[in-house]
């Protein structure tokens, strides 16, 4: 269930397995959500990041792959209620049960934010706010009003995470160093990029050597870094924050949102129907083995499963591949193995060209060599020999040089997501 890092590494386990194996996916592509930032700032296409699951899966006999949504789990009678794009629903059995849903994000009890705010978590969103971020050049560079002009040229990024840290990095080397030069109007270095967080640094999950030096790079980029802010609100035109010192707002037509992930609303489902707990998050709580307690035959992998581990692909990844082992030991009539152990690979984020930070166990990298590994790691986990390629010219097109090979901003994208979450209301 689910075509992420979980759903796809573990259908690729199951490879070879005397099991006919159904996976489900309410998209026909598998994200590569490590890059999606670079979607939304112009450097890859959507598709250089989202390749077909299809084409990934092709010429498996034993595979069966179905477009729509699971929005219920029977665990009693082992099947699982999947809405189609046509309208339809339609019940599929089961005997093991993997799960892979994944996270969607969490705005904490706000949601009227999402409207003003889009998160980054999928390639609507990604075209959406890369719609947004060069739609807002465009119309600073027509604003005769200077303080009209001063709210498009300032973006809002509400999450000091790797994402709002990324996206951060790459609007402010777009103001200031590949668009420059390209609007007659409009004085893209007066652009003023606002990094906030509730929280005393940036990517806290990070060693506190790394998260300061990306925090020097950041505000050396021209960033504003706002720490021990929390956002009160959002509308249309600003930002309201609350510091200690009291509250304030900013004054910005971009916003984008980055502060948190929760359990998508089948974890709910599937608590329900097992009755097992969940976290504060949604998330529902396994066991060693990963499995839900009293249902052995049904899994939870990556960031639906509540665990002390971080909501990375690797987690997923292994968490996938572990889940399908212990299927294929089972019918082949072997015992049961060790329990889930997580081999942890660190934590990396890029914050300009040539400057990212990697969090590597003991050893600490930053700056251009750290930004080597970055490049090398996720070039090598990238899906498709094509996609590797196209990347890597891309990546130099865009950081050797000053192009943004995907700019194009519509209407349609800006608008699109608002008015189909009007529609589903």
């Amino acid at each position: 269930m689910g075509s992420g890092f979980g759903g796809l590494f573990a259908a690729k386990a199951l490879r070879g397995a005397k099991a006919d194996v159904t996976l489900i996916s309410g998209t026909t592509y598998h994200l590569f959500e490590p890059l999606l930032y670079q979607v939304a700032s112009g450097i890859l296409s959507e598709g250089e990041v989202a390749p077909p699951i299809r084409e990934i899966l092709k010429g498996r006999r034993d595979l069966d792959v179905r477009l729509g949504w699971v929005t219920d789990v029977d665990a009693k009678a082992k099947t699982v209620l999947v809405s189609s794009p046509d309208g339809r629903d339609r019940t599929v059995p089961y005997d093991s049960l993997i799960v892979a849903a994944g996270a969607q994000n969490s705005y904490f009890g706000n949601e009227h934010f999402a409207e003003h705010a889009p998160s980054l978590k999928n390639i609507d969103d990604a075209l959406e706010l890369r719609s947004r971020i060069f739609h807002a050049f465009e119309m600073a560079d027509l604003e005769e009003d200077a303080e009209a002009r001063r709210r498009w040229l300032t973006f809002v990024l509400i999450g000091a995470g790797p994402t709002g840290v990324e996206m951060a990095g790459q609007i402010a080397e777009l103001a200031h160093r590949a668009l420059r030069g390209q609007y007659r109007h409009a004085d893209l270095s007066q652009a003023q990029i606002i990094l906030i967080d509730a929280v005393d640094r940036v990517l806290p999950a990070f060693d506190p050597s790394l998260s300061a030096k990306a925090r020097k790079q950041l505000t050396k980029m021209g960033v504003d870094v706002r720490l021990n802010t929390r956002v009160v609100d959002v509308d249309a035109t600003g930002v309201e924050v609350k510091t200690a010192e009291g509250g304030e707002r900013i004054e910005a037509n971009t916003k984008i949102w980055a502060a948190g992930v929760a359990a998508p609303t089948l974890a709910t489902r599937i608590a329900a129907s097992t009755g097992v707990e969940t976290d504060r998050a949604g998330r529902i709580r396994v066991g060693p083995d990963l499995t839900v307690p009293g249902y052995p035959e049904i899994f939870v992998v990556g960031d639906m499963a509540a665990s002390d581990l971080p909501g990375v692909a690797q987690v997923a990844m292994q968490g996938g591949r572990y889940a399908a082992k212990t299927v294929k030991r089972r019918l082949a009539g072997k015992p049961e193995g060790k329990p889930f152990k997580y081999f942890d690979k660190g934590n990396m984020a890029t914050i300009s060209r040539f400057h990212a930070v990697a969090d590597l166990g003991k050893l600490h990298f930053g700056g251009i060599l750290g930004w080597l590994l970055w490049l090398v790691i996720h070039l090598f986990y990238l899906i498709g020999f094509k996609n590797k390629v196209t990347t890597l010219m891309h990546w130099t097109v865009s950081f050797l040089g000053r192009g943004r090979s995907e700019r194009i901003s519509t209407v349609q994208q800006i608008n699109a997501r608002t008015a189909l979450n009007r529609l589903d209301r």
